[in-house]
């Protein structure tokens, strides 16, 4: 990379080949595809574990909460780290540390069940993701290219989705064959296999090597960097105040949909399973489309009716009563996520300049995530004091709300 050459990062590293024949970026989409098939299950089994022990969907919400509030955390240092160091050993590092850690589970569940385990296990596995998230997005725009960045994060979440088809009906079956600690094996296995595969993956030389290495500045120092940016930026700001409303309304929701399909309709961890895979359906399609979605209709109109869309599934989600009911809304909901999260994932990783971009993603994470985990602590509290139909519905109505707010920032203009 030629010294000052500002559009090294623009220019696709492949030229215009099909992004799954360049070779560092097939074998980076293979590590992903491994490690969200192992959390599929962890997904469906940490929520069934805690259902099994103590009957209580509050139980099950403040474990999210609190996996949710070591990620927060852990997102303050994350991009102080991810800035500095090699970022190929760092995600090959949290693989191996979240194999070690979720291994652990089910060893020791053989010896009956450990409620404080989970609890345990759960933050210091949030807080390694977060981590590992913070570096998976500074990485993607060196393999692809900033013109191709939709397109990559779009086939990263399909495929990462259609891991999540298969993930939880097999997680469900397994969970009813063994019990759900056996399928928490299964997602310390699957880090192991990505970590191998992210020691194959040549990454570029960064955008931003060519300067000046960042000053050796405190946490808060760095966290600041980054919550500048964001602060003006007009676009980001807005983006990061509506996505932290958005996140303390649905952080729960998954904790709900299970909830609501055990206790209130009496299905089995099987039909679970199946839900939540036909629910991942969405998101492949959401994912499939959203580069073409946004090329036909712009960011803004993308964002925002993406987001709208998920209120309107999410009102729905409580007073479905059948299986494939359930199934269709969550499909719904999904595909609205996989569109909006890729836009707004892609539009950060577009505008930032390089030797800030862990700063910047660890910063807008902080603030997006700050209030969801009390959020999903509150709406599994209200489902399990007023039911689950209200309880969805505040959420879903509240999430469109979020929307039509929207309209009058700088996001419908994007």
């Amino acid at each position: 990379m030629r010294k000052g050459n500002r559009s090294g990062a623009a220019q696709a590293p492949d030229g215009g080949r099909p992004l799954w024949r360049q070779r560092d970026f097939a074998v980076f989409w293979g590590a992903q595809t491994l490690s969200v098939l192992g959390d599929s299950f962890a997904l469906i089994a940490l929520p069934l574990l805690v259902l099994e022990a103590t009957g209580s969907v509050a139980r099950m919400g403040l474990l999210t909460a609190v996996g949710g509030a070591a990620a927060v955390l852990a997102a303050v240092f994350a991009g102080t780290v991810v800035d500095r160091v090699d970022r190929r050993r760092l995600l090959v590092t949290c693989d191996l540390v979240r194999m070690a850690l979720y291994g652990v589970i089910p060893l020791v569940w053989a010896f009956g069940p450990r409620i404080w385990l989970l609890y345990t296990v759960l933050p210091l596995c949030e807080a390694v993701g977060m981590f590992f998230a913070v570096g998976y997005v500074t990485v993607v725009r060196g393999l692809v290219g900033t013109g191709r960045l939709t397109e990559a994060n779009g086939l990263l979440n399909a495929t990462a989705a259609a891991a999540g088809v298969l993930g939880p009906p097999c997680a469900g079956l397994v969970a009813a064959w063994t019990g759900p600690a056996a399928a928490i094996a299964v997602d310390a296995a699957s880090f192991a296999a990505s970590a191998v595969c992210l020691r194959l993956v040549r990454l570029r030389a960064r955008a931003g090597d060519d300067m000046p290495a960042p000053a050796r500045g405190t946490v808060g120092q760095d966290l600041r960097t980054g919550v500048a940016f964001l602060r003006h930026h007009p676009l980001l700001r807005s983006l990061t105040v509506l996505l932290f409303g958005f996140s303390f309304l649905t952080l729960g929701l998954n904790d709900l949909v299970i909830y609501h399909l055990k206790h209130d309709l009496g299905h089995d961890d099987g039909a679970v399973g199946t839900v939540l895979g036909a629910g991942a359906l969405g998101t492949i399609a959401g994912s499939l489309l959203v580069a073409r979605i946004r090329r036909l209709f712009g960011f803004g109109a993308a964002w925002i009716g993406a987001t709208a869309l998920c209120g309107l599934a999410c009102a729905g989600l409580g007073r479905a009563d059948t299986v494939p009911a359930v199934a269709g809304l969550s499909a719904v909901f999904l595909a609205g996520v996989g569109v909006a999260g890729t836009c707004s994932m892609s539009l950060r990783q577009e505008v930032t300049p390089e030797h800030l971009l862990g700063r910047v993603t660890s910063a807008y994470w902080t603030l997006q995530y700050s209030a969801a985990p009390a959020g999903a602590a509150l709406l599994t509290w209200a489902a399990e004091r007023w039911g689950t139909a209200p309880a969805a519905l505040t959420a879903g109505a509240t999430c469109v709300l979020l929307a039509l707010t929207a309209l009058v920032t700088p996001v419908r203009r994007a």
